[in-house]
């Protein structure tokens, strides 16, 4: 186990390296020019332009800045972002906490709700139980989900019991610390059901056909005839070996997630790593985009690894050291 979770680790080095390197020749042959959409006043001289542009290396042929910033991160810096003039790595600090705290209650939201109702519309398949679950999934699936969040936002303005987008209300300075969890919490409600539900709708289905195909298996059979009672069956022995197709996909609904907040915080203003990315990429300050690409390069990767771990704990048949 420890050798596979090092060779995953040194082998993601010139993946990253590699997706670094398209990152930043997309970025360079886009169309946009951050110092002359900042110094288009007339006050502005050519003078200080090229100041600027020799201030932050820009002045340099793309394959040169390339190797200039790659050296930098590899030491952990990913160098100053040209719209606030602040370390890169302290602002993608702040934005994946927030980023991370939207993914995961919608992750266990949506993974809470998806096992027990899969395993349900697999117990009760063809009755009405599994046919409204049905309905549920393919309704949640159909509808994309910055137009759901656009749906919430509209509840929350019409019906007042919950706050219109934001992480924080304006007055949060002035509140108490529990008074400040509770307010974090009320806007984390609707953004969280947004993506959850949707996550939820495909794990669903998964642990759904998972199940009925575990069911069908001859171990199940031969449990059932030797007396054992159906609940046993179906959670002792059918659960356990129906849900470790879903750990698989355990690293892709993280990476699902992430791409689904991205839109949700635009569209709801949660101030995360997604709504970062589009806002620095509209900019074009490259060394912004560059560190949030690599930061959730590395998230989900990460995530892909902790599914195989998981996988090789709960399925003794797999020998990740092999």
């Amino acid at each position: 186990m420890i050798r596979f979770i090092i060779k995953r680790l040194l082998t993601m080095i010139p993946l990253l390296i590699g997706i670094s390197f398209l990152c930043f020749a997309i970025l360079q042959i886009s169309p946009g020019d951050y110092v002359l959409s900042l110094t288009s006043g007339d006050q502005f001289s050519e003078e200080l332009r090229r100041q600027i542009t020799h201030e932050f290396g820009l002045d340099k042929p793309w394959p040169i800045q390339y190797l200039l910033w790659l050296g930098n991160a590899l030491h952990l810096n990913f160098g100053m972002s040209l719209a606030t003039r602040q370390p890169v790595t302290s602002v993608l600090w702040e934005r994946m906490g927030n980023t991370m705290i939207l993914s995961l209650s919608s992750l266990a939201l949506a993974w809470g709700l998806a096992i027990p109702l899969g395993i349900l519309s697999a117990v009760k398949r063809n009755t009405w139980v599994d046919r409204l679950n049905s309905l549920f999934a393919f309704t949640w699936i159909s509808i994309p989900s910055f137009f759901v969040a656009l749906l919430a936002l509209l509840f929350a303005q019409r019906s007042g019991l919950f706050p219109v987008g934001g992480m924080h209300s304006a007055d949060v300075d002035l509140m108490t610390g529990p008074e400040q969890f509770v307010d974090l919490l009320r806007h984390l409600v609707l953004p969280t059901l947004v993506l959850g539900l949707g996550g939820c709708a495909g794990i669903m289905r998964q642990m759904r056909g998972s199940l009925l195909d575990t069911l069908r298996d001859n171990y199940i059979t031969a449990a059932r005839a030797r007396g054992l009672s159906e609940r046993k069956v179906i959670v002792k022995h059918a659960v356990r070996n129906a849900i470790n197709p879903l750990i698989t996909i355990f690293g892709f609904s993280l990476a699902g997630l992430l791409s689904g907040a991205a839109l949700v915080e635009n569209v709801m203003a949660w101030p995360g790593l997604g709504r970062l990315i589009l806002e620095s990429v509209l900019s074009k300050d490259i060394y912004m985009v560059m560190g949030a690409f690599m930061l959730g390069a590395t998230m989900l990767m990460l995530g892909n690894l902790f599914s195989d771990i998981l996988l090789a704990i709960t399925d003794p048949r797999i020998r990740l050291g092999k």
